[in-house]
């Protein structure tokens, strides 16, 4: 499904802006993938900010990046939906 994040084609980074060769991150991995992909949780990220292994998302210092999208998320998600079914679906809220 095509991102309930993203507005249009994606030309650049979600997070820091920067243009050109993005990756496709699904906001909620593991168990929760399949969910992101089918309920379009997910944005494009420049390879910095998804994959560096100090400031990216997926990095050890990128928790508070990670957090940001999986708020941000859940906010879509219940502007959809409901609380309630976000809940549901994901068994965590990221909002509180």
């Amino acid at each position: 499904m095509k991102s309930i994040m993203e507005h249009g084609k994606a030309d650049y980074c979600y997070l820091c802006g920067r243009m050109g060769y993005l990756e496709e991150h699904h906001i909620f991995g593991g168990p929760n993938r399949k969910h992101s992909e089918a309920l379009g949780l997910k944005v494009h990220l420049c390879p910095e900010c998804h994959r560096d292994t100090r400031k990216g998302v997926h990095g050890s210092e990128g928790q508070g990046k990670k957090l940001q999208l999986q708020q941000e998320a859940q906010k879509n998600f219940e502007a959809r939906y409901s609380h309630e079914e976000f809940i549901r679906v994901f068994g965590k809220n990221y909002l509180g």
